[in-house]
């Protein structure tokens, strides 16, 4: 089976990081730009497209900064983070996606990012 490699892609995003967070971290946030459903359990989230679920474990969650889940059927190594960065002087806001892939999939999965941040832009009418 193919090597996963991480990858990084950054979104500017204008939001404060306090509203950008709701979005990343509570299930009725993500079920806005992220799924179609989300549930949570005992730092599980379920989340559904169409009748697909996916089941992914909370791992990392720093208030207004960052989060980070790891799909329970993965590879050990393998996790997907969705951190927010402000810029000190300047205030503006990214968010930063971390994710693995392997490597004929990287480009399908930027894309299925691009998609989804697209959405959560228009979600934040940012």
């Amino acid at each position: 089976m193919p090597e996963k490699k991480k990858f990084t892609i950054e979104y500017e995003i204008k939001s404060s990081p306090r509203i950008l967070y709701g979005f990343l971290n509570e299930a009725n946030g993500l079920t806005q730009w992220f799924a179609d459903n989300v549930t949570v359990r005992d730092q599980v989230y379920t989340f559904t497209w169409d009748d697909e679920q996916q089941k992914a474990k909370l791992l990392m969650l720093k208030e207004n900064k960052l989060v980070r889940f790891k799909w329970v059927d993965d590879e050990p190594q393998c996790y997907f983070e969705m951190e927010i960065l402000q810029d000190e002087l300047t205030n503006d806001v990214a968010l930063s996606i971390t994710d693995f892939a392997t490597e004929d999939t990287i480009s399908e999965r930027k894309l299925i990012w691009n998609n989804q941040i697209d959405y959560l832009i228009s979600v934040l009418g940012a």
